[in-house]
């Protein structure tokens, strides 16, 4: 019955085809221009979700302290004080002082206006006198530093900036100008990460054209394939702004992973149409393939949506949105091969085996002899197949005391291209000047007492008190102005510590918050009751922010208990790096929830598919043999967890079980008959299309090799690699534990083989 019912769905759905593809022409268009609409957000804080207390911390903070966008422009010179040294940070400043939304400063300006009228040599003395301006990354031996601030709102506005600052420094002249910020970062991430899904698409659709062609012999069945494919990445990709999400760093992988996954389904759907039995009229026979194939591909895609849903347990934004994003898009590419292909299929009169003949003798006779293969050397393959997976488990995880799991890399550099001049300006400032991690210590006093002498006496104490801590390479605060006002005044850099000393050095606060606008960037001028701090430190990993976090919250506590005027104060560090940090945490969590989850899921398919507990198990060997040789493969060559290839095993395990479901299928069909037939049925049947579609969805990840983006290069190559791997697996280790699990041996060699082709008949039933 409920067979009968599936085949009217299906009939009533052919008989309406015309309305289908008139409602897919007016929905296609309209979603390929809503997908242009989405934005494309590849910074930092975009790695964390909103609900994230950290990150609703930060952004309370940016409320109070608001923050411009920053880029350092390093002017080198052998000698930077020398006259033609200043010179030409001058020309660089006169350059810029036109760009719109571009505003200036270096140590230089700083001096100049306490000294009006100083020579380059004064200039020097006074810089070189304190080792302020250096610990802050503003000058070094061999240059100077010209501060960019980039008043921008929004992506586009901040890469016109950028350019417009090239662009001006080009016809000044000025040349030798290292750039370092993260503007020029995340500017690079959003290019590079769009760009590479756009490189792997013509790699794709050359192997498509290829393939569909040799295999179908037919551009009818090509232009079907690609226009439900275009249908169904257009409607996926819209669907993501309906949601609200963002193209990021990973987010750019879900037109890719949707089109490669969607192919393999409508390979299996088309391969099938074309095995039309003789004497079966072509209306029948498409109903009955489509009948036939509708179980095992909305098994399929039900197990990859829901692989790829899990990862919404991922604390990582994107990882997050990426796998709700592809589930529906995986949703949405179930409905267009069942709606729309087949009508495609109909309109353009795919031939099928009837008109086209079909290459299949080489595949024909390998699969004819696999069966006997697996049976001789099963527990080899695998014995093989489960000591890799046990490798894979110990390279990713580690053993304690043994071995360390996979390391976790959300370092800037690890995101760039190393031949980029980018890379090599972010690298050579941080060999040669400081670290770029980057700390906000956020303090708030119960009362607006912001400008109390005594409030700011404790506050430099506690300021000084980390200065000292270590690790830390400067620290910018409240009173840091004051300082530097007493520097050059040439009365020392250090204000006095006793009282009546620090109010008389402190008298005139409220004058300068009006006036000078470093100290309104540290002091809260409309509520007086916010301070901060800004620290630079080394080791910005998770061990290191935490011994830093640690150390403050220390130095605070003693602060505050030998101080009356903290009393009810409180403090909390935050900042970009604080998020960069919780990032890296969350790697290896989620890599495990999301795995166990799709694990899970995916058994669960395979609980209501598979009648057979033990089949159950066995359907899984080819995936998690993939996916952990893989990552063991990953450990050898030295790569490293990051927000890119942590999603390899949604990925992976999302899309490779289609293999499986389709095999285990169609050996059910044979339910009565030996292992060995069930074999060669389910190979002659479904292993054709398993091999091309997963030459197809290797290609097609294998495109982002060429990335210049690692994490997404490393991403393709891995993934390509495992598709391969269950490829083999599929067609070895997985038949060779049926055969052990099973304890059946094949027939007699002696006896004759049936001869390719001879299936024909069966195949179309």
């Amino acid at each position: 019955m409920a067979a009968d019912r599936l085949t009217r769905a299906l009939a009533a759905v052919v008989r309406r085809r015309t309305a289908l593809l008139v409602i897919y022409a007016l929905l296609v268009p309209a979603a390929a221009w809503l997908a242009t609409r989405i934005p494309s957000e590849s910074g930092i804080d975009r790695l964390i979700v909103p609900s994230d207390p950290d990150y609703l911390a930060t952004r309370a903070f940016h409320t109070v302290f608001p923050e411009s966008e920053v880029v350092l422009l390093l002017v080198e010179s052998d000698d930077p004080w020398s006259p033609a040294a200043l010179t030409r940070l001058d020309a660089a400043k006169a350059a810029l002082r036109g760009v719109p939304h571009v505003g200036t400063f270096s140590v230089v300006d700083a001096l100049r206006r306490a000294r009006p009228g100083a020579g380059p040599e004064e200039l020097r003395r006074l810089a070189q006198g304190t080792d302020f301006f250096r610990r802050q990354g503003l000058m070094g031996d061999r240059f100077l530093a010209l501060v960019a601030s980039l008043d921008v709102h929004g992506p586009a506005e901040r890469d016109a900036a950028l350019a417009a600052v090239d662009a001006a420094l080009a016809r000044a002249g000025v040349d030798r100008v290292r750039k370092v910020g993260a503007p020029s970062v995340n500017s690079w991430l959003e290019r590079q990460s769009s760009a590479a899904s756009a490189r792997a698409f013509p790699v794709f659709a050359l192997l498509l054209v290829g393939i569909a062609l040799f295999l179908y012999r037919s551009w009818r069945a090509l232009l079907a394939l690609v226009l439900a494919l275009g249908a169904t990445v257009a409607l996926a990709v819209a669907a993501g702004a309906l949601l609200g999400f963002s193209f990021t760093i990973v987010s750019v992988l879900v037109p890719l992973t949707i089109l490669v996954t969607t192919t393999a389904s409508l390979v299996y759907l088309h391969s099938r149409f074309i095995d039309q039995p003789p004497g079966v009229p072509l209306a029948e026979h498409h109903l009955e393939a489509l009948r036939n194939k509708f179980l095992p591909v909305t098994a399929s895609t039900l197990a990859a949506v829901m692989g790829f849903a899990a990862l919404a347990v991922s604390r990582i934004r994107p990882i997050r949105e990426m796998g709700v994003w592809t589930a529906v898009g995986l949703a949405i590419s179930w409905v267009v091969s069942f709606t729309l292909f087949p009508a495609l299929q109909l309109a353009l009169r795919t031939p099928t085996g009837h008109t086209v003949q079909v290459r299949s003798s080489v595949y024909d006779r390998l699969a004819l002899r696999l069966p006997s293969f697996t049976f001789r050397h099963r527990w080899a393959l695998t014995g093989g197949a489960l000591a890799a997976c046990l490798a894979g488990v110990i390279a990713l995880f580690g053993v304690p005391g043994w071995v360390k799991g996979a390391s976790v890399g959300v370092d800037m550099l690890e995101y760039l291209d190393p031949s980029t001049q980018l890379y090599r300006d972010l690298r050579w400032y941080r060999e040669h000047v400081v670290d770029l991690n980057v700390a906000r210590v956020w303090i708030h006093l119960p009362a607006p007492a912001a400008t109390d002498p005594e409030v700011l006496r404790a506050v430099d104490g506690f300021q000084r008190e980390v200065e000292a801590l270590p690790d830390v390479t400067g620290v910018a605060g409240p009173t840091t102005p004051l300082r530097m006002r007493s520097y050059l005044a040439g009365q020392g850099e250090a204000l006095p510590r006793d009282p009546a000393g620090f109010a008389r050095a402190a008298a005139d606060v409220e004058l300068l918050l009006l006036t000078e606008g470093d100290l309104r960037s540290f002091i809260d001028v409309k509520g007086l009751s916010d301070f901060q701090l800004t620290l630079l430190f080394r080791h910005g990993d998770a061990a290191g922010y935490a011994a830093m976090a640690r150390r403050v919250e220390d130095a605070w506590n003693a602060a505050r208990a030998e101080s009356p005027a903290l009393r009810g104060a409180r403090l909390r560090v935050v900042g970009e790096a604080l998020l960069q940090v919780k990032v890296g945490a969350s790697l290896v969590p989620t890599l495990a929830e999301s795995f166990l989850l799709t694990v899970a899921l995916i058994f669960t398919v395979f609980l209501f598919l598979f009648r057979s507990g033990l089949e159950r198990l066995l359907a899984l060997i080819p995936s998690l043999f993939a996916l952990l040789a893989t990552f063991l493969g990953m450990r050898l060559f030295g790569g490293a967890l990051n927000v890119a290839t942590i999603i390899i095993a949604t990925t992976v395990l999302g899309t490779t079980e289609n293999d499986q479901i389709h095999f285990f299928h169609h050996m059910h069909e044979r339910p009565q008959a030996s292992l060995e037939e069930r074999l060669r049925h389910a190979l002659r049947v479904s292993g054709r299309a398993i091999v091309f579609a997963t030459f197809i969805n290797a290609a097609g990840f294998f495109g982002l090799a060429i990335s210049r983006f690692p994490p997404l290069r490393q991403f393709g190559l891995m993934t390509s690699a495992a598709f391969l791997l269950a490829l083999l697996a599929d067609f070895t280790a997985l038949p060779a534990a049926l055969w052990i699990a099973s304890g059946e041996r094949p027939e007699a060699e002696g006896k004759p083989e049936e001869l390719p082709g001879a299936g024909r008949e069966e195949r179309g039933r």
